[in-house]
């Protein structure tokens, strides 16, 4: 699985509960539309974490980087209704930040005679 971070501040006199639900809209289109697998929307707790990543933190989870790749030409097409969403989340934010990670081991990676089991919550 691939991870897509998203790290990122309102803008001023933006509502975190109007941010949360554009954000869910939109990547809920995402996975409605088989371009995603599955998100998380998450904000810092109790001022804990590293300032400059932003209060809120979104994770995209991906089956790889050709799903990925297929989400962004979607994005990037700029047509409707995704447009009008991305427009709807980009718009509320600042400060923003972006990382890809992955499982590991995964797949791809070799690890001999260890077994790794993974638990999903």
């Amino acid at each position: 699985m691939d991870i897509y971070h998203v790290w990122c501040n309102l803008k001023p006199g933006t509502s975190d509960i109007e941010f949360a639900l554009a954000a869910q809209t939109y990547l809920q289109n995402l996975v409605e539309d088989e371009r995603m697998v599955s998100f998380r929307i998450t904000r810092r707790k109790l001022g804990l974490g590293i300032e400059r990543l932003g209060e809120f933190h979104l994770m995209l989870e991906f089956k790889g980087l050709t799903q990925l790749d297929g989400a962004f030409l979607q994005v990037a097409s700029r047509t409707n209704p995704v447009e009008s969403f991305h427009h709807a989340v980009n718009s509320k934010v600042s400060d923003v930040k972006f990382a890809l990670y992955r499982d590991f081991p995964d797949s791809i990676r070799s690890t001999g005679e260890e077994k790794f089991l993974w638990k999903t919550i």
